[in-house]
């Protein structure tokens, strides 16, 4: 192992120069920390140098920005405010989401498949040097003991439950399965993400029709198993819509079920614990449970020429619209612009969908985000109401996971401190 990673368990270690430049302090006041004790450093591979933990660094510097009056900034950014970790995963532009340098929307307008993204954001393979298929579907007798064990859920799903909630028990299900699956090396644990996206995909079958879940878990791609699960047409272009929705959804920064898989990666929970901490912020009404209130929104209105007055009526209520506006990109959601540029309305649904954002449009409302462009993924292809939670579910799973490997190598837990306001 490499001398600068060896000290603090996987802490990047680095020279006296780069610690004094992180904390901007001169070489002679970081000597001066690890004599009072505040810092420790270990001997460098050569010569006099010595080596200081960053994670140990990045703590001491936000004690000393704590006391120095930094506490609002901090607080001012949990609320969509100032960045606050480091992460070479995501950026955000106008453009969307950056998967590692290689903007998300031209990935998926390029065809990429969902799988060599996932391979890019959990390794930083480029998409045309990534595996294209995940781990090989399972051997027919791995198969029929997975879909059995699963299949065992049904029970427990109510017709109309929640996809989001059906899938954290497929999820903890898959966990109980795996006793292998705490501490677990890289590699295995990449061979485990690569697996659960398919169970997860495949798992789906069971908020719509449990019969689906054999054949969904034998299709060779993540887009292929949705489209059984769904009860879809299992079409190329039926598998290249659903692609295209799950490379756009795949990452999005610190959102809030990023957030909670990497609190719960922080802590040293395993992989399953990890994804069920995401799910449960997903199904929250204001992230990935909106798509269920679009649906809801274009049943309210019913048929496009009642669309105007729903938005105004809303409007007199002071009712929110969900699927309109994302304080990242005040200009339209590049994510949207694309899902809804591939579609082209049909059945009266759609055609109520689309007017509504014509409406919002014509009154220069705020234009639509990416939550009812994925409803609209779900209109065109014809999927059961709900399917629209599951496509932003199983394309995050990719980021979710992303962002475990990358907190678990930080190596520091996520604990933010609280301004205590009580008596």
């Amino acid at each position: 192992m490499s001398p600068r990673r060896e000290a603090s368990g996987q802490n990047e270690l680095v020279t006296a120069r780069e610690a004094a430049a992180l904390l901007e302090v001169k070489p002679s006041s970081l000597y001066a920390y690890v004599s009072r004790g505040l810092l420790t450093s270990v001997p460098g591979p050569r010569g006099p140098g010595h080596l200081y933990a960053r994670a140990e660094l990045e703590r001491l510097k936000a004690r000393h920005e704590a006391r120095a009056g930094h506490g609002p900034v901090a607080a001012g950014a949990l609320r969509w405010g100032e960045p606050v970790l480091a992460s070479a995963l995501t950026g955000i532009d106008a453009r969307g989401p950056r998967y590692r340098g290689h903007v998300g929307v031209e990935l998926a307008r390029a065809g990429t498949p969902f799988e060599a993204v996932a391979e890019l954001l959990w390794s930083g393979t480029p998409p045309d040097g990534a595996r294209l298929a995940l781990e090989p579907p399972p051997d027919a007798r791995s198969l029929a003991e997975l879909g059995g064990r699963l299949r065992a859920l049904a029970r427990f799903v109510r017709g109309g439950d929640a996809p989001l909630s059906t899938l954290a028990l497929v999820v903890s299900a898959l966990a109980l399965g795996d006793p292998a699956r705490f501490d677990a090396p890289r590699a295995v644990e990449l061979a485990r993400a690569r697996a659960l996206l398919r169970v997860l995909a495949a798992g789906a079958a069971l908020c719509f029709d449990a019969e689906r879940l054999a054949p969904a878990l034998a299709a060779p791609t993540v887009a292929g198993s949705l489209a059984v699960a769904f009860g879809a047409r299992d079409t190329p272009r039926t598998r290249e819509r659903i692609d295209l929705a799950l490379v756009v959804i795949a990452d999005h920064e610190l959102n809030p079920s990023s957030f909670a898989a990497r609190v719960a990666a922080s802590t040293g929970a395993d992989l399953y614990a990890c994804l069920g901490a995401a799910l449960g912020a997903l199904s929250g009404p204001v992230h990935g449970g909106s798509t269920a209130r679009v649906e809801a929104l274009v049943v309210e209105t019913g048929r496009p020429e009642r669309a105007a007055a729903v938005i105004e009526e809303r409007a007199r209520r002071g009712d929110a619209l969900p699927g309109f506006g994302h304080p990242l990109y005040p200009e339209g959601d590049p994510r949207a612009a694309l899902l809804l540029s591939a579609s082209e309305p049909r059945n009266r649904a759609e055609r109520t969908l689309a007017a509504l954002v014509a409406s919002m449009r014509a009154s220069g409302r705020e234009p639509p985000n990416v939550d009812l462009s994925l409803v609209a993924t779900s209109l065109a292809l014809g999927l059961p109401a709900g399917s629209a939670a599951v496509l932003f579910a199983v394309g995050r799973a990719a980021g979710w996971l992303a962002h475990v490997f990358e907190q678990r190598t930080a190596g520091f837990v996520l604990r933010p401190r609280a301004h205590y306001t009580g008596p």
